[in-house]
């Protein structure tokens, strides 16, 4: 059975970083897409950032490139995002999602995505 643990949102000034993780447990890393998404309300659950760790890139927002990396700590079981130079249209509900890769690249597709954490606020003020 996945599992995914989300923690490390918080509050901080523009300009500031945070770095959430996710703990995954029944799930090989190089065996799936994993990564991070967000949702505001009212607003669709977008992807931030995915990869198959072990094979193939990172799929990045336009929105985040540059400013966010997606990492994994493999022996800890562990996705990272670390997100630097936060801007208020930052925040959001981060989730950690999960599914199995067959073949190809790991889209940020939502649908796509079939184990979700349960998320984590991430408020970023002017």
């Amino acid at each position: 059975q996945v599992q995914l643990v989300e923690s490390g949102g918080g509050s901080v000034q523009a300009g500031g970083s945070l770095r959430l993780s996710c703990a995954a447990s029944g799930v090989t890393f190089s065996s799936a897409c994993m990564g991070w998404f967000r949702q505001v309300p009212g607003k669709e659950r977008e992807g931030v950032a995915v990869a198959r760790f072990g094979g193939g890139g990172t799929d990045y927002a336009d929105s985040v490139k540059g400013r966010f990396t997606l990492s994994q700590d493999n022996a800890k079981r562990t996705v990272y995002l670390q997100m630097n130079s936060l801007k208020p249209e930052d925040t959001a509900v981060y989730y950690c999602a999960a599914r199995w890769w067959y073949d190809g690249t790991c889209s940020r597709s939502r649908a796509l995505y079939t184990y979700w954490g349960q998320g984590t606020q991430v408020t970023v003020s002017s």
